[in-house]
């Protein structure tokens, strides 16, 4: 009796494997600019002075404890319509270092559930970088890369670095390149964000080469919207999955974008700044197990501006220097993906 007992216990627990693994799970991959998460200290290596207790903003400790409760809240609600357990890969901009993600992941509601995170600091004069949140249930880390922002003939440039992750989501390969190109400054920096494009092409097409089944996902602020140069022509994003081919990329929220939603607002207009582009293998005509559901972009109405002069832009930390207690100027975006046969 006891043996039977035994056999059936096995078997249930074979079938709930199975079906962790069978395509009964669906995957939240999510991106969000945090805005400005910096600690109180003052490092003399970058330029966070005025995120100190005497500085511009008078970033007390208080205030940084608002703000990483703040951003928590949101961050434990990406993904849980899907899974009950939330995102399974999270990448962030506008962090100031490995102790701000630790704090965010082991100081507030997050620590209910094991995140880990995976971050190096990059060369930016803000002291800004990108850094990656993860929930080792669903997402193993085999390694990780940064490659620079670089020039050829120049060495002026000193922004973030681009995060390369990779490993295996729901037991498949995966790799995800976490971005931050820069920004708008200048009659025309478009260059800048098409160069920091090719640079991450070139990383993509060689993950691609050596497995085409592996599952890349591109996400990041881009400071450009899907239909500027360096994401559809430098990049090579398209719009439509049909037009993607073999080894090809394709963007999720171009046609978001073109219905006249953002995750940014700026005089009156919404950006799509925070774009998530996938590889070819993720789409019906790729080799990898996991595929491509669908996108969004994550807007409660709890992220927004109540009134005043920016009623309807993203609740922000501040407006000049006043401290609204908000959230961040951006919002974030998501993909669904799940296992199984396409």
């Amino acid at each position: 009796m006891i043996k039977k007992l035994l056999l059936i216990f096995f078997a249930c627990v074979a079938i709930h494997v199975s079906a962790q693994t069978s395509g009964n799970e669906i995957y939240p991959v999510a991106f969000y600019n945090v805005e400005n998460l910096f600690d109180t200290q003052r490092d003399y290596t970058i330029q966070d002075e005025d995120f100190t207790s005497e500085g511009k903003y008078k970033w007390t400790e208080d205030r940084y404890k608002q703000k990483l409760n703040n951003l928590a809240e949101v961050i434990s609600q990406l993904g849980r319509e899907q899974n009950k357990d939330g995102f399974a890969i999270l990448g962030v901009a506008e962090v100031e270092n490995r102790k701000v993600m630790q704090d965010l992941i082991s100081k507030t509601k997050l620590s209910q559930t094991n995140y880990q995170i995976v971050h190096q600091d990059s060369p930016d004069a803000r002291g800004i970088d990108v850094g990656l949140i993860y929930n080792p249930k669903y997402f193993k880390v085999i390694s990780y890369k940064v490659y620079p922002f670089t020039i050829p003939g120049s060495s002026q440039t000193r922004t973030r670095d681009i995060l390369v992750v990779s490993g295996l989501l729901a037991g498949e390969p995966f790799s995800v390149l976490v971005n931050h190109w820069p920004s708008r400054r200048g009659e025309d920096s478009s260059p800048l964000r098409e160069r920091a494009a090719s640079i991450c092409k070139h990383i993509s097409d060689s993950i691609y080469k050596a497995n085409p089944a592996v599952a890349i996902v591109i996400m990041g602020d881009m400071n450009d919207d899907p239909k500027d140069k360096s994401t559809s022509i430098a990049l090579g994003a398209k719009k439509e999955m049909n037009q993607v081919k073999a080894g090809g990329l394709f963007n999720t929220l171009w046609k978001i974008h073109e219905s006249g939603k953002g995750t940014l607002c700026y005089r009156g207009e919404w950006n799509l700044f925070d774009q998530i582009i996938i590889s070819e293998s993720l789409l019906k005509t790729g080799k990898s197990n996991l595929s491509y559901i669908k996108s969004e972009i994550f807007s409660r109405d709890y992220l927004f501006q109540k009134s005043g002069k920016y009623q309807g832009y993203p609740l922000r930390t501040f407006s000049g220097t006043n401290f609204l207690n908000g959230y961040s100027d951006h919002l974030p975006t998501l993909i669904y993906l799940k296992k199984g046969k396409k």
